[in-house]
């Protein structure tokens, strides 16, 4: 399990290292975010 635990910190920190490296990349993460957050809250709405 601790074991893991670390690789799952390395692809953390990987993941991040390309967001900060990527500008395009970060904005296609935050419009598919911004996606999956309106439909939800448009049900709930209703």
């Amino acid at each position: 399990m601790r074991r893991q635990a670390i690789n799952f910190d390395k692809l953390v920190l990987e993941n991040k290292k390309q967001l900060l490296n990527d500008p395009e990349f970060l904005a296609k993460v935050e419009r598919r975010i911004e996606e999956r957050n309106t439909p939800s809250k448009t049900v709930k709405a209703k």
